[in-house]
């Protein structure tokens, strides 16, 4: 009886081991059916919330759609072709690059692997395997220049811009055609810093804006936004921040901030490769697909609302935006040929 016992128990043993074993070969399988996705960003995450926040985007896709995701962080230009490089020898299905710093290195590594799929966020690359993710940064940029006109106290505002290139025009077309359809006698103050990176000039020239008499002066400089901030604080001014919430920096004089939704352009870009509607291309989110917006406006702030801008501009800009997204309202797109 007691052998007898000892065989059953080793059958039962045995059974146990062939089925665990089974369920990790079916586990296995099925994680190998995983699509892989490589997210290769021209920076390393904690630089620019930019890049942070598309990371998450991709995060969240990654989570939903069941993908297998890497993300893999740029040391420098060169390092951009190293990365999309490695990352095309790895054998994913989706590379998604981003921004103008990765144009070059995706030209070259895009054109060479045809059969690769790729997406780039935030610039355009025209090769019949790429992907390019645009946003109709001039709809937010109304709705900021709206607010500046609704909340001007002076009849004066400014903006102090990275470079005078017709991309940013994006920024101050948009911004000039908002300001003066809640404004018509505003005067608009702007200056071009001349980099993306010179917070002391871009310091500099908010300074000039203000004593010619602006009272929100926005910032449209990138890391120069950090001297504009700095000249609102010195000289007791209001600005706005860009891409994402900088109204906790210093809510007492950044009162707004344009947001632009690059975890949005990530998210959907893998939605769409996972849903099978992926295609070559350009593609442009701007307020109806979240992919634009502005503090207060449409997305809600930790921070709370300025009395310089106060409900009542929040909630006649936000009418602005719905007739934006319903099209009684145009915004020029200053890039459309």
């Amino acid at each position: 009886m007691k052998k007898l016992f000892v065989l059953v128990s080793l059958f039962m043993l045995l059974l146990a081991g062939c089925q665990s074993s089974g369920s990790t070969e079916k586990t296995a399988a099925k994680e190998s059916n995983k699509k892989r996705v490589a997210l290769v960003l021209p920076e390393k995450i904690g630089v620019n919330p930019f890049f942070q926040q598309m990371d998450e985007g991709a995060k969240k896709a990654a989570k939903e759609f069941g993908y297998d995701l890497k993300t893999i962080e740029s040391t420098d230009q060169a390092a951009i072709e190293e990365n999309l490089r490695a990352a095309v020898a790895e054998k994913y299905d989706l590379i998604i690059t981003s921004s103008f710093e990765s144009e070059d290195a995706l030209k070259k590594v895009a054109g060479e692997n045809p059969d690769q799929k790729f997406a780039v966020i935030d610039t355009t690359v025209d090769l019949p395997n790429v992907r390019s993710v645009t946003f109709r940064e001039q709809e937010a940029a109304y709705l900021l220049g709206a607010a500046a006109g609704l909340s001007t106290k002076t009849n004066k505002v400014g903006m102090v811009v990275a470079m005078d290139i017709p991309l940013l025009k994006k920024w101050t077309v948009g911004f000039q055609e908002g300001l003066k359809a809640t404004n018509p006698k505003a005067e608009f103050l702007v200056n071009y810093v001349g980099s993306f990176t010179d917070p002391a000039k871009a310091k500099e020239l908010a300074l000039l804006q203000a004593s010619k008499g602006a009272d929100f002066i926005a910032g449209a400089s990138a890391v120069g936004d950090l001297g504009v901030f700095e000249a609102a604080k010195e000289k007791n001014f209001y600005t706005a921040g860009q891409d994402v919430d900088r109204t906790e920096v210093d809510p007492a004089h950044v009162v707004l901030s344009q947001l632009k939704g690059t975890d949005a352009a990530a998210y959907e870009t893998m939605k769409a490769f996972h849903d099978g509607t992926f295609k070559a291309g350009v593609v442009a989110y701007g307020l109806k697909e979240d992919g634009v917006g502005l503090t207060y406006v449409t997305k809600e702030s930790k921070t709370p609302l300025n009395a310089f801008v106060g409900q009542p501009v929040v909630d006649k800009v936000k009418a602005l935006k719905e007739d934006i997204v319903s099209g009684k309202v145009k915004v020029t797109d200053p890039l459309a040929k």
